[in-house]
């Protein structure tokens, strides 16, 4: 009787702790999935923002996929899965887009990298 007891106890700690570890795993995988934006804006009034359509055929030429493409205000902002899905359609539309256009990698989760990507690229988008 007494080892019966120890067996159903040391069950339920084992199915307790499995699914603890369940769900820790899951946690830490959603927190490993950050959406990531991609921001480009005019660097002056006289030039206009670039219709999605041109975007995404130059990320589809290179293989880049993205979630989404939304006009908002003077800023076409592209939603990524993921920062590293980003930084390549950054590379690609860096090379690809006329100048006159500031491209800034916003990680929807971290607003400092967002301001200090918007600083570090926002001279070289000029001119």
């Amino acid at each position: 009787m007494f080892t019966q007891r120890v067996a159903v106890r040391r069950f339920a700690l084992m199915l307790t702790l499995l699914v603890a570890f369940s769900v820790l795993f899951v946690a830490w995988a959603t927190l490993q999935q950050r959406e990531s934006t991609l921001a480009i804006r005019p660097a002056s009034q006289s030039v206009s923002v670039p219709d999605g359509f041109s975007i995404w055929h130059h990320l589809d030429a290179n293989g880049i996929r993205f979630k989404s493409i939304t006009p908002q205000n003077d800023t076409l902002l592209i939603k990524f899965d993921s920062s590293a899905q980003s930084a390549a359609a950054k590379v690609v539309l860096d090379r690809t887009l006329p100048h006159g256009y500031i491209i800034a990698l916003q990680d929807d989760d971290n607003h400092t990298a967002a301001w200090l990507s918007r600083l570090r690229d926002t001279p070289h988008r000029l001119g």
